[in-house]
């Protein structure tokens, strides 16, 4: 069974890239829409990484990152920070649990490694 993971991302343009390329890699990958969808599907789905975007329609993605490292189902799944909007805040990002922050271009460029660092099979 591959490797699930979560591309919680409101940009259908962006997460449908991401999923292409996570997919074309032989992993599973689920999409949420919003912050809000991006909680429940964490928690329904167990992925066993998040790939997080910040700037969510509902829900920064700060404050969900947070929201599930308290969360018994999802404190210890690996989070990466995909965004566009990382600049000068990037101590909060990592105090909110995420494991690595990325701008997502150099996501797009080192993501082979960057998926198979926290996907060891």
């Amino acid at each position: 069974m591959p490797k699930k993971i979560l591309i919680i991302e409101d940009s259908a343009d962006i997460s449908g890239a991401l999923k292409m390329l996570i997919e074309l890699e032989g992993y599973e990958a689920v999409v949420a829409n919003s912050g809000l969808d991006g909680r429940e599907m964490a928690i329904r789905e167990k992925p066993d990484l998040i790939l997080m975007d910040l700037a969510l329609p509902d829900l920064s993605g700060i404050d969900l990152t947070r929201e599930l490292r308290a969360l018994p189902e999802t404190a210890e799944t690996p989070i990466l920070c995909v965004s566009s909007h990382t600049e000068g805040i990037h101590s909060v990002i990592m105090a909110a649990g995420c494991q690595e922050v990325f701008s997502k271009a150099s996501f797009i460029e080192s993501f082979r490694t960057t998926l198979k660092k926290y996907l060891v099979e």
